[in-house]
């Protein structure tokens, strides 16, 4: 299996794309996104999230220049997390609130 190099300027890239983004994960921790819409503040967070996780799992761990199996492994996985989290918050949405 033959390796593959990355240039360090994509690898700066990244790197200045997940500054950026962790920036703008504080900076939306310091708005009030849910007089808009109510819990817009965790949606934006778990976006930018996402795309960070993303991110790493591209080019820092190679999926990227990974075969279609690796790549089709990740999906799997992904598609496996969205299915419990699904669940999960469909169960907690569901529930009934006593405040008392």
């Amino acid at each position: 299996m033959s390796e593959h190099i990355v240039s360090p300027k994509i690898y700066l890239g990244i790197f200045a794309a997940l500054m950026i983004l962790t920036a703008t994960t504080v900076y939306a921790a310091t708005v009030d996104l849910n007089e808009h819409f109510p819990g817009l503040n965790v949606i934006v967070a778990l976006v930018i999230a996402t795309c960070k996780a993303i991110l790493v799992i591209l080019f820092f761990m190679h999926a990227y220049y990974s075969s279609k199996r690796t790549k089709l492994i990740i999906f799997s996985g992904f598609f496996w997390l969205a299915i419990m989290l699904a669940l999960t918050l469909s169960d907690y949405g569901s529930r009934t609130w006593d405040l008392h």
